[in-house]
C-alpha cells in the first residue's frame, strides 16, 4: 500500500482493469502499479444509501481514502429512461429486487415500456466519478451515454442493461459493441476522462 498513490473503491476486478486502463491513457506518468482497489486492501464494501450517484460515489470514496490515508475514486453509475421520470436510476443494479440480477432487471425495464411507442423511449446511462484525498478535497465528475431502449435484447457482451440500450447514432446495442467501442463512448468513459484532469493536478502526476 505504501507505493499506490491512488485506491479505486470497487471489488469489481474488471472495473479496476478497465479504470487503470483508462486513467492511465489520460494521466502521464500513472502507472499500473500507481493504482490499486479495495478489495486488495480486504477493505468492506461500503453502503451506496445516498439519494444521486454523486452522493454514492463520495459516500465510497470519503470512506476508502479515510480508511487508508490515500487518495480515493469511486463511481455510481445506473440506468435513467425518460418516461419513467428518470428510474430506475440509483436503483438500475437491484430494480427487480434482487441486486444484480440483469435478466429480471431487463424483463422488468421491458414490461413496463411494453406499450411505449419508439420514439418516447429514450433513455441514458449515467455515472457520477468522485475523487477524495485525505485532506478533504472532494470532486465530482459526470458523463452521460444517451440512447434509446430497444423492445428485445440484443447481443451478448456488456452487462446490466446493455443489450437493452441503443447507444446514439449506433445501429448496434451496447452488447454488441466490443469492449474497446463501447469504452471509447460509454457513460463511465466521459466521466472518468474528465475526472482524470483533475486527478492529475491533485495528485501531482
Amino acid at each position: 500500500m505504501a507505493e499506490a498513490k491512488l485506491i479505486i473503491a470497487t471489488h469489481n476486478q474488471g472495473k479496476l482493469a478497465e479504470l487503470r486502463a483508462l486513467l492511465g491513457q489520460h494521466v502521464n506518468d500513472l502507472r499500473s502499479e500507481d493504482v490499486i482497489s479495495a478489495a486488495e486492501l480486504d477493505l468492506p464494501d461500503v453502503k451506496e444509501d445516498g439519494l444521486s450517484f454523486a452522493d454514492n460515489a463520495l459516500l465510497k470514496a470519503r470512506a476508502v481514502s479515510a480508511a487508508t490515508g490515500i487518495a480515493a475514486v469511486a463511481d455510481d453509475s445506473g440506468l435513467s429512461v425518460d418516461v419513467l421520470g428518470g428510474a430506475p436510476g440509483i436503483f438500475s443494479a437491484r430494480w427487480a429486487g434482487k441486486h444484480g440480477d440483469d435478466e429480471a432487471n431487463n424483463c422488468l425495464i421491458l414490461a413496463q415500456l411494453s406499450d411505449i411507442a419508439p420514439e418516447h423511449r429514450g433513455a441514458q446511462f449515467v455515472c457520477a466519478a468522485a475523487l477524495v484525498t485525505p485532506d478533504g478535497f472532494e470532486h465530482v465528475s459526470e458523463g452521460v451515454f444517451k440512447g434509446h431502449l430497444l423492445t428485445e435484447p440484443r447481443g451478448e457482451g456488456g452487462f446490466g442493461y446493455d443489450p437493452l440500450f441503443l447507444p446514439e447514432g449506433e445501429k448496434r446495442s451496447a452488447a454488441e459493441l466490443t469492449a474497446e467501442e463501447k469504452n471509447a463512448i460509454s457513460h463511465r468513459a466521459l466521466a472518468f476522462t474528465a475526472l482524470a484532469e483533475v486527478i492529475a493536478k491533485q495528485l501531482e502526476f
